[in-house]
């Protein structure tokens, strides 16, 4: 249909957008918001706790919803992403993490700013890792030594793939990838994967700390809930990108306060959302005074040069990839509806179904 709204579902999104194409769109929009151009609302959730299903020593959980907003004027689209799923902590592998039970309804939803027209609405699971990848890697480009070798990747999941594909798009120069996972079968085969589509050396490693040391950029993505990685274990020059921007609700962090104080340099997606969610990462090395606010800067100044990133290769820098962003589903979303609609993919609704028209003088009055 020529006016139609596509619907896209999650096995439909996958290799529509290559990665290095993905980051190109992030920083385009990442500079549209640092000039002032692009808009975003920072996420709000609402967290209500579930009754007990009775089940002895079960964790407690809650209902969540989360909105995020953003508008990006340099691509002509903005962008609404919704989701509503179940949120718990319950042990596994002997360590406190947070899952997601049942699975997660969310949506995209995407429209051309010049035209109003909702052009799709984008299930958003699969889309996940290429945006919140993607924004590791813009980071990386500025922040992370041209000339590393040896990168360390934490966690072994569908974010995990996200991140090495985005670092390895930036720096290709990287000879191995060392990956750990509380779960050696799942590091294995992380491993083993990175290893056959990167055609680099990628080996599992049984802890953090080698995970960690010797190793030249540290990319973290798990559901930890307690700091795994320690700041003491970080190389000088060295590089760690960390992707939990967990609110007060939850408490979750990946990295500990040594983490803070060593670094040099801190980027973050987004310091208003660090401020409004009182986010652990950040706030709780602040508050014990290892850190300053005017230390730390968003990601926006970095993509337009206010702020320069790094300026020596003896520096540590730390990205904290702390929220996802409105102007990570509208640029990225975007292209993944006009790839898709040229490939023929997807289910297409007519678009009158979501325009309403003006109401006429005559009618105004009528209920």
């Amino acid at each position: 249909m020529k006016n139609s709204v596509l619907v896209l579902r999650n096995e439909e999104t996958r290799g529509l957008v290559p990665m290095a194409e993905a980051i190109k769109l992030v920083k385009e929009a990442y500079a549209d918001l640092g000039h002032d151009r692009a808009q975003v609302l920072n996420r709000r959730r609402l967290h209500m706790p579930l009754d007990s299903d009775g089940t002895p020593d079960a964790a407690p959980t809650w209902f969540q919803l989360n909105v995020i907003a953003g508008a990006v004027p340099c691509h002509g689209v903005a962008a609404l992403r919704l989701n509503a799923r179940h949120t718990s902590f319950p042990f596994l592998g002997g360590e406190r993490r947070k899952t997601f039970p049942g699975g997660v309804s969310g949506f995209v939803l995407v429209w051309d700013m010049n035209t109003r027209s909702l052009l799709g609405i984008v299930q958003e699971e699969a889309i996940s890792p290429l945006r919140v990848g993607a924004t590791s890697g813009v980071a990386a480009e500025y922040l992370c030594r041209k000339d590393v070798r040896i990168a360390g990747l934490i966690g072994s999941g569908k974010q995990a793939v996200g991140q090495i594909a985005a670092l390895l798009t930036v720096r290709p120069g990287i000879k191995e990838v060392k990956v750990y996972s509380i779960r050696p079968e799942r590091r294995e085969r992380m491993a083993a994967w990175i290893g056959k589509q990167f055609g680099v050396k990628a080996r599992a490693v049984d802890s953090a700390e080698r995970c960690v040391r010797e190793s030249d950029v540290i990319f973290t993505a798990t559901t930890a809930t307690d700091p795994m990685v320690k700041g003491e274990w970080l190389e000088e020059g060295s590089h760690i990108c960390g992707m939990i921007g967990a609110p007060r609700f939850d408490s979750r962090r990946e990295l500990d306060d040594e983490v803070g104080r060593r670094a040099d340099i801190i980027v973050v997606n987004s310091l208003s959302q660090v401020k409004e969610d009182l986010q652990p990462e950040i706030w709780d090395p602040i508050r014990k005074g290892y850190l300053t606010w005017d230390f730390i800067n968003d990601l926006s100044d970095l993509c337009i040069g206010k702020f320069p990133g790094r300026m020596g290769n003896k520096q540590i820098t730390w990205h904290s990839n702390n929220v996802g962003m409105g102007v990570q589903f509208a640029s990225v979303c975007k292209r993944v509806i006009e790839v898709a609609r040229e490939r023929g993919i997807g289910t297409e609704l007519p678009a009158d179904l979501f325009m309403g028209k003006e109401i006429p003088e005559s009618e105004e009055f009528t209920i």
